[in-house]
């Protein structure tokens, strides 16, 4: 499996407070991947890391398979935080400063980078005079002056009035799929966030605790009639045979998840207890993205 970003044990430590806490991320090629955490959790301070605007206590990580960071970072575009525009410019001049630090000479770049990003209208417009959303627009046009093949996005939504949150998710989709490049995207709007990412990272006071993919997901969240039962095996004969329900799975010893007939769950019910099954508890669960990422994380978020 090619990975575009893999980290082991990476550490940051302020004073005696530990901000990173051994994180092990695995990004694969092609990836969207959603990086989920609580404000101060520790998701700017690793992306700060991984793009090289921050040095870690302790750790080690591979960008594209190799150690050398150095060189590897130039196939990196990222905006952390607030993208960094002078608001007293044009969008189209914001652009030529960063092609000319980017010693890119063709001249029609910037042009082309405004059509991209679908600000090649406002490209006359002063920045101080942009929405919020075409700020994140011409923020994230500039990280990708310089063509990466991985891009970091810290919170780039955040703020965003429902256009423009959907103005950037068609852009950054358009970028995956069309330019191939691999996203690492931290968010706070998880209900969007899940209409994009590939697989996710859960960080909780700077240690991430989980990984997985979104087919993953969609099945922890899929909903179910939950049965606890003393014999999980003879209890799926029931349901096969008596209420001829195939769609099921036993995801531990003396679980049954069942995901057709919900509305009959009293029927399953009668025929397991008829069949002889002590039959502990039986209860209709599942819920929705934001609340499984928030018992995850323990609570409501604090944005």
């Amino acid at each position: 499996m090619e990975y575009v970003l893999n980290t082991e044990g990476i550490t940051k430590i302020y004073g005696n407070h530990t901000v990173v806490d051994h994180v092990d991320m695995h990004v694969k090629k092609g990836d969207i991947y959603g990086f989920i955490g609580k404000n101060g959790a520790g998701k700017t301070t690793f992306m700060r890391i991984v793009a090289g605007l921050a040095a870690p206590a302790c750790g080690h990580m591979e960008l594209f398979g190799s150690k050398e960071l150095e060189r590897q970072r130039l196939r990196i575009g990222a905006l952390i935080e607030q993208p960094g525009l002078y608001g007293s410019m044009t969008a189209k001049d914001n652009l030529e400063v960063a092609r000319r630090s980017y010693g890119i000479t063709r001249k029609s770049a910037a042009d082309e980078m405004l059509e991209f990003v679908g600000l090649s209208q406002a490209g006359k417009k002063k920045v101080k005079n942009f929405s919020l959303g075409m700020k994140q627009r011409l923020g994230i046009a500039i990280a990708l002056f310089r063509s990466p093949d991985f891009l970091i996005l810290d919170e780039p939504i955040n703020g965003l009035d429902p256009e423009g949150i959907k103005e950037i998710r068609d852009l950054l989709l358009k970028l995956n799929e069309e330019k191939q490049i691999t996203i690492l995207i931290s968010s706070h709007i998880l209900g969007e966030l899940s209409k994009i990412a590939t697989s996710y990272g859960i960080i909780k006071e700077g240690a991430l605790i989980e990984e997985f993919v979104a087919d993953e997901l969609r099945t922890r969240c899929r909903r179910c009639v939950k049965l606890v039962v003393d014999d999980a095996e003879r209890a799926a004969v029931i349901l096969e045979e008596k209420c001829r329900i195939t769609n099921y799975d036993v995801p531990e010893p003396g679980i049954i998840r069942v995901f057709d007939g919900l509305h009959n769950s009293w029927e399953m019910n009668r025929e397991l207890i008829q069949g002889g099954i002590h039959l502990k508890e039986s209860y209709l669960a599942g819920q929705d993205l934001e609340g499984y990422f928030m018992d995850l994380l323990g609570g409501a978020s604090n944005e």
